[in-house]
């Protein structure tokens, strides 16, 4: 089962606040915000089809805002993939009085216009409210009720008007955009202004789900994130963590021996991980530390954690300058990630090493290649890069690559 990474309910406000900035710049929701950004293109279809069309991609917002207030409140600290959490009911409840409110604003501008002003701030005060009475309640009924919002104000106190504040830029920022896209190409405008509109959306949602999760006692909920991480022994490991932290005083290879245990179980997260390498260098246990660098990096591997895996290898490296991963897959994605972050000394010394441990591989002359490029780009190394290349002509003549190897080693005779 994959980490919940999960945030306390006693977390103070302004450090979810400063967080919450960056939390519609983060994972699945990122990507969600520029997908309906763009979604917004559709617009520009000629009559009912374009205004239906953006009905649409609007429902789709607040659907997946009211996924992360829901997800957020709930204890969790990532957002959430498209259409994995919420009471679709609540959800779809929240969405119908968001297009209600926007059917307001339209009418007002249309028929109304002086009305437009008193609707648009009668909609940032009441909607925080009735959004997140749906996300505690889930009863419609009770959310849209007068009486109902001054309990939700009141138990929030002035905290409230930090989604009224946002609420209020939104609609400044929708009003301020109609007048600007007006001048600009819209082609341009368009994608641009949306994405500034769902991540205000994203942002005011998540930090009405962090309100009311510092506050789920009073609503009588229960944040379903703890539970699911105690479910899946992430409580289990840090107290296992301190566990052999206060071992480690007395009797360190028993602390070690308790964490090498867990890690043979399944999985373990990085804090067991770090914990038991900093025992092993305690006890300079080097071989053990290398041994256990192999299996950690071809577990980040396999889990998506390539970044974290480049820093265990160079840990490695420090330790044993010929160490490299035992795996060729593994060796040849890291040496790929090392290339494309400029990273050359680090993608040079797996090159070569994938090319000596490896070399009948078919994927060794892409890897040999790949460190004589990045030996070519220091002219102390010119003499070094055109004898990896020699040596790749010498042993695969016939090789795919072979026109590529026959440019670099021209580049390296007239490098003008």
């Amino acid at each position: 089962m994959p980490r919940v990474e999960i945030v306390a309910a006693d977390t103070p406000f302004a450090q979810r606040l400063r967080d919450g900035f960056g939390y519609p710049l983060r994972g699945a929701a990122l990507a969600t915000c520029a997908v309906l950004a763009l979604a917004h293109y559709v617009g520009l279809l000629p009559g009912y089809f374009g205004a239906l069309a953006s009905v649409l991609v609007w429902a789709a917002t607040w659907r997946y805002a009211a996924d992360c207030m829901q997800h957020t409140a709930n204890g969790y600290a990532d957002p959430p993939e498209v259409g994995s959490d919420g009471n679709d009911a609540s959800a779809w409840g929240l969405t119908a009085i968001h297009l209600l409110v926007v059917a307001s604003c339209v009418v007002s501008i249309v028929f109304f216009p002086r009305l437009l002003w008193p609707v648009l701030i009668l909609a940032a005060l009441v909607l925080p409210a009735i959004d997140m009475s749906l996300a505690f309640d889930g009863n419609l009924a009770l959310a849209i009720n007068p009486l109902n919002w001054l309990r939700v104000m009141g138990a929030f106190g002035t905290a409230y008007l930090i989604p009224v504040a946002i609420n209020l830029l939104l609609g400044i920022l929708i009003v301020v955009a109609s007048v600007i896209t007006a001048r600009l190409p819209r082609l341009l405008a368009l994608p641009l202004f949306a994405f500034a509109y769902t991540y205000l959306i994203v942002l005011a949602f998540h930090l009405m789900g962090a309100m009311i999760h510092q506050r789920h006692e009073r609503f009588g909920m229960v944040p379903e994130a703890p539970e699911l991480a105690k479910a899946s022994g992430q409580g289990a490991d840090e107290g296992l963590i301190e566990a052999a932290r206060q071992q480690a005083t007395d009797d360190p290879m028993a602390a070690l021996r308790q964490l090498a245990g867990r890690l043979r179980e399944r999985a373990a997260p990085p804090a067991v991980h770090q914990f038991y390498r900093e025992l092993l260098h305690r006890q300079g246990l080097r071989d053990d530390l290398l041994i256990h660098g192999q299996i950690w990096i071809a577990a980040l591997i396999a889990q998506g954690e390539s970044r974290r895996a480049l820093g265990v290898l160079q840990e490695c490296i420090g330790l044993d300058a010929s160490f490299i991963p035992d795996d060729p897959q593994t060796c040849g994605n890291l040496a790929d990630l090392a290339a494309r972050m400029g990273m050359s000394r680090l993608s040079i010394h797996l090159g070569q090493g994938y090319l000596t441990r490896w070399p009948r591989d078919p994927q060794a002359p892409h890897y040999g290649l790949l460190a004589a490029r990045a030996l070519a780009a220091h002219a102390d190394q010119h003499a070094s890069a055109a004898a990896l290349l020699d040596r790749l002509v010498a042993a695969w003549p016939e090789h795919p690559l072979r026109g590529e190897i026959d440019a670099q080693r021209r580049q390296l005779a007239d490098p003008a």
